[in-house]
């Protein structure tokens, strides 16, 4: 399990997202920390730097060069390594597809719903002899959200706050079909990444919510159908765009957290500590250790 040495301060704050999101202007100290995890290596390296006078991880979702697809994303890994670092704020970003004529291209949405399309990602820190059952009902962060939200309406993007991203498997965008039955559903964005990344942060008790980032239509839209070209394009604006975003919400990020997500492991695990695989407890110490001491005999 990764350790936090005497001379590596706590990073409270972290941004998911594509690999270019570091790469802000004013970002002070960057550095380069590789984490090894009980559930694998992390899409990359973490950046560690300063922005706006606080302490923030950067994690490229997909590894630097997009190397990574949605079902291959290391998701476990990713949150690990940030628990690992002190983590307890998650900016993820991502790209998306509208379902809704009002959620144009190059607007912002801050959901507060997900529903899950996905079928072959692990999805839980838990199992090998550990059960755990995190409550979801309200699986973004509110707070978090409120910041977000704000820092998006102070650096003049058109933000729409609120609404249900549905996350499919991907690689593939969505058949015309597919695309109607999600717009029935009354879904408002579709993407291919804000799970288990969400899921897994509610479980390692860390504040998480998603700037989803509006490139296309979907494939619903006559005339407006997504396409990689036009995708690329409004994402690179949209990138900018978010930059300025998260200059602005990091130092509001500072704040003692009242949210249910600081805490969600507290009813959470039903196995009893005599009845726990020693191999598996050690592997969730850093997420469940505060609730359960750790035997000696487990060492």
């Amino acid at each position: 399990m990764p350790k936090r040495t005497s001379k590596q301060e706590p990073v409270k704050y972290a941004v998911i997202g594509g690999s270019g999101l570091y790469e802000i202007p004013g970002i002070a100290g960057l550095k380069e920390i590789k984490i090894k995890t009980p559930f694998g290596s992390p899409s990359d390296a973490v950046m560690v730097g300063e922005l706006s006078g606080v302490r923030c991880a950067f994690l490229p979702r997909h590894g630097r060069g997009h190397r990574i697809l949605p079902s291959e994303i290391p998701a476990r890994a990713n949150i690990y390594a940030l628990k690992s670092l002190g983590v307890e704020q998650i900016i993820g970003v991502g790209a998306c597809g509208s379902l809704k004529e009002e959620l144009a291209p190059r607007h912002f949405v801050i959901p507060d719903q997900v529903f899950d399309r996905t079928k072959v990602r692990p999805s839980t820190f838990f199992g090998d002899g550990i059960v755990g059952h995190v409550s979801f009902d309200h699986p973004y962060c509110p707070e978090l959200s409120e910041v977000l939200y704000g820092g998006a309406k102070s650096v003049g993007v058109t933000v729409h706050k609120g609404g249900t991203y549905v996350c499919i498997e991907g690689p593939s965008f969505s058949t015309k079909a597919e695309s109607e039955v999600n717009r029935r559903h009354g879904f408002s964005v579709i993407g291919m990444t804000t799970l288990p990344e969400a899921k897994l942060a509610r479980e390692a008790e860390m504040c998480y919510s998603t700037v989803s980032l509006v490139t296309d239509y979907d494939v619903w839209k006559e005339g407006e159908e997504v396409s990689i070209q036009k995708v690329i394009e409004t994402l690179s604006a949209n990138v900018e765009n978010v930059k300025r975003l998260i200059a602005v919400a990091l130092p509001k990020m500072e704040r003692k957290r009242a949210c249910v997500c600081a805490s969600a492991l507290r009813h959470a695990v039903f196995t009893s500590p005599d009845a726990m695989d020693p191999a598996a407890r050690r592997k969730l110490d850093l997420l469940i250790g505060k609730y359960f001491k750790q035997r000696k005999t487990d060492r």
